[in-house]
């Protein structure tokens, strides 16, 4: 029994010195609340780690459940002028090592090239990389319902 507690204690531990922090940054002039619309930039031509690429579907998805309607590149130049001052870019980035996964994702203000908002989500126990990259995709998905709520 007293093995047990011990390895219990151990376990947490290791859960509390491996915790990694997720938030979000947002600039101090920006007025989230004007943009209703995102588009994820240069998705075709994706060439990072083959391993991550589902990254991509699991943030566009986490984005889908915020208040942001998702636009593709291809349909911002049907879009009016007022609705492309509404209109934040998504780029993302993954980095993994043996200790945690971290995903961010910054939003970028479509006319100015600004960065308005970027969400990060990391996770990391350092047992098993997809475990920690998929706590990780929650932590950020997270952080933009958060930051983008549903009205």
């Amino acid at each position: 029994m007293k093995q047990k507690a011990h390895f219990l204690i151990l376990m947490l531990c290791i859960c509390l010195v491996s915790c990694t922090t997720s938030k979000t940054t947002v600039s101090q002039s920006a007025n989230l609340s004007k943009y209703k619309y995102a588009s994820l930039t240069d998705v075709m031509n994706y060439q990072g780690s083959a391993a991550l690429m589902d990254a991509e579907v699991k943030i566009y998805d986490a984005i889908d459940n915020s208040r942001l309607q998702m636009v593709g590149d291809q349909a911002i130049s049907e879009l009016t002028y007022e609705q492309k001052q509404q209109l934040l870019l998504v780029r993302f980035g993954v980095t993994q090592n043996d200790e945690e996964s971290i995903v961010t994702v910054n939003f970028v203000d479509y006319f100015s090239g600004r960065p308005v908002a970027s969400c990060r989500g990391a996770f990391g126990l350092g047992m098993d990389r997809q475990g920690d990259f998929n706590g990780a995709i929650k932590r950020v998905a997270s952080q933009i319902e958060k930051t983008f709520p549903k009205n």
